[in-house]
């Protein structure tokens, strides 16, 4: 509970489909009368059951702020992933919340189904008994599938009651889905002789079935009587249109409201069955019966030119979000008609360009540092120049209602409408999830969250990978331009940038002042103590000389012990070389070795204009440094 409010969570998918979007309404209108609001984890596709496959936006079930909760609802048949359902019981039950599953069957959980089995008996005898067939053909879903078994049970029953036999050339698979029943129908219409009817398990097979036998030259029903299952609003935009059992979507959630307001006042919910309401159209040769014909039409046509303006903003600001060279800017592309009423949340640590966030090898076990980047009733927030990202809050957790953004969630419940969640995810990656808090119940706008969330993922995720490349490439140019041993540029990373320097107007004619520092007596070190102390001491020489300069100063060594500096504008030469004998003093002063660091510098002065060569100058610099080591000793003690 949070602030009086009673706190509901239902785990669904494709909120932007009729029923489920007419689910949602009809729940929520009943819940927010007894001070409920209600959050809606959905994902945009199905997970289909037992099938092992990535779905990363399955993600946003691990989401759900059980700590918040005061209900959980589970649409077992349309989520499809008894894993997810397990998950979230288990997930439930620590948190002492109760659970109820709609549409699905799991221990320690009050359940409410429709009774498949008697509206599918319906079915199957109005074609048996009420058409007369006696030897029809099913298309059942999945072989060894719960649903499907029940309904080739019920099949046989029926079969059994009127005196029919069943054989098993009756039963064929279709998988409850168009693409396995086509290739099942193919076989069957090799066949000599054909069923007079088709009973299929689910209305989306019906719908194969029947287009296959017209193109094949049968007519549905004259020659063959087809019959579907479930009540999907397609089946009113076929011709013919298709015999079914409706399972009443809007009764599911009276019923779900119901029990959920009775675990709420702590009551026992009993398990419920609702009956389907049997349908008989066209498709058996029944008369057309037709579900508020306009309206679905309306909405079908609504949904289909929207599409077409949706697709192009979208696919620009995915491409401009790809693009953009920083996080504001990046950013600032989510401003649009199409994200209104879109708040984004996302783990900041994916925002760290020296790491590749798609493929880290600790990614699975990463804790999501989640930060909100854009929420559309505050655009000023994240515009460039106002964009920053907040430090890490205490009390971080990884849910939707963690402390960063809790006051903003909260004041969201407050307009009474449902919240809705989506998964941001990229490379089958999750990086965070955005939040809907539309202010109507439009269909056009719930159509919306699936491409919507797709772009943001994408947008996010592209950029995310192009500054990780960007960085990449930044590092070898460095590394390109650098000495490894010293850090200072090399012969080719000092010519480009010398070059552009030069070619600055404010340069023009500016002093130009060259120092040649060289490592006093490398070869003693190398032969007494070793390369690698040799290499040691050039890089403390680089040290030296890199720290007296300004900064402005540019380094470079160009091979061996020869280090140079060129500075352009005014200096004090006299003091810099003072600077590096100091530095390297200290340094043998608290080093601990058995030899000095010491250099020599050489130093030239010149003006930085057409006539200047820098190589001339780098050679003057050099037999001026040479006249200064002529004269001295390197060996510690030995002055």
């Amino acid at each position: 509970m949070i602030n009086g409010k009673r706190i509901v969570a239902i785990c669904t998918s494709r909120v932007y489909e009729p029923s489920i979007h007419g689910y949602i309404i009809d729940l929520n209108e009943r819940l927010k009368k007894e001070n409920c609001a209600l959050l809606v984890f959905a994902i945009n596709s199905d997970i289909y059951w037992e099938e092992d496959r990535q779905a990363t936006e399955k993600y946003i079930f691990d989401l759900i702020p059980y700590r918040d909760l005061d209900c959980c609802i589970i649409m077992d048949e349309k989520i499809k992933s008894h894993k997810i359902a397990e998950k979230v019981l288990a997930r439930s039950k620590a948190y002492h919340i109760p659970v109820i599953v709609a549409d699905g069957r799991y221990d320690g959980a009050s359940c409410i189904n429709f009774d498949y089995e008697a509206g599918f008996e319906a079915v199957v005898r109005h074609i048996i008994e009420f058409h007369g067939i006696k030897r029809p053909h099913m298309v059942a879903g999945q072989p060894d599938n719960e649903f499907s078994n029940r309904r080739i049970d019920i099949f046989k029953k029926v079969l059994a009651e009127n005196g029919l036999p069943f054989e098993p050339d009756m039963l064929s698979y279709g998988y409850f889905w168009a693409e396995p029943c086509r290739k099942n129908m193919n076989k069957i219409l090799k066949r000599k002789t054909l069923p007079p009817a088709f009973i299929c398990a689910n209305d989306i097979m019906a719908i194969t079935v029947t287009e296959m036998l017209q193109e094949a030259g049968y007519k549905v029903p004259q020659d063959i009587l087809v019959s579907g299952f479930d009540g999907y609003d397609e089946i009113y935009f076929t011709s013919p249109k298709i015999t079914t059992a409706s399972c009443d979507i809007l009764l599911l959630a009276e019923a779900t409201a119901k029990a959920v307001l009775q675990s709420l006042e702590g009551k026992t919910v009993e398990n419920m069955l609702i009956t389907p309401q049997f349908v008989a159209n066209e498709s058996c040769g029944c008369p057309m019966h037709m579900e508020h014909p306009q309206v679905l039409l309306n909405r079908f046509n609504e949904s289909f030119y929207r599409n077409n303006d949706d697709n192009r903003v979208l696919h620009q600001i995915t491409s401009d979000m790809q693009t953009s060279h920083s996080l504001e800017e990046m950013v600032s592309y989510l401003e649009s008609y199409k994200t209104e009423n879109m708040l984004c949340v996302v783990d900041r640590n994916c925002f760290d360009a020296d790491n590749n966030y798609f493929l880290r090898s600790d990614i699975a076990e990463l804790e999501k540092d989640f930060v909100v980047i854009y929420d559309a009733d505050h655009p000023e927030k994240y515009k460039p120049g106002t964009l920053s990202l907040p430090p890490t809050a205490e009390g971080h957790t990884e849910d939707v209602f963690s402390l960063p953004f809790r006051s903003r969630m909260i004041e969201l419940l407050d307009e009474s409408y449902p919240l809705i969640f989506n998964a941001l995810d990229f490379m089958n990656v999750p990086i965070g999830y955005v939040c809907y808090y539309f202010r109507d119940y439009a269909i056009n706008n719930y159509s919306n969250t699936i491409n919507s969330t797709s772009s943001v993922s994408t947008g996010i995720g592209g950029f995310v990978n192009l500054q990780y490349q960007r960085t990449l490439l930044d590092k070898m140019d460095e590394m390109y331009r650098r000495d490894s041993l010293t850090g200072l540029y090399n012969r080719i990373g000092f010519h480009n940038i010398f070059k552009k320097l030069r070619q600055k107007k404010e340069n023009l004619d500016q002093p130009v002042t060259v120092i040649m520092s060289d490592l006093d007596g490398l070869k003693y070190i190398n032969d007494h103590f070793g390369h690698a102390e040799g290499d040691n001491a050039i890089a403390t020489v680089a040290s030296a000389l890199r720290k007296a300069c300004p900064e402005t100063a540019l380094s470079a060594r160009f091979g061996g012990d020869e280090l140079f500096s060129v500075i352009i504008g005014e200096c004090d030469s006299d003091q810099i070389i003072h600077r590096i004998d100091q530095y390297l003093s200290d340094y043998n002063d608290h080093s601990g070795l058995a030899y000095d660091v010491q250099t020599s510098s050489g130093v030239v002065t010149d003006v930085l204009n057409d006539r200047f060569d820098i190589s001339h100058a780098l050679k003057i610099a050099d037999d001026e440094m040479y006249k200064i080591k002529s004269n001295k000793n390197y060996l510690r003690g030995t002055h």
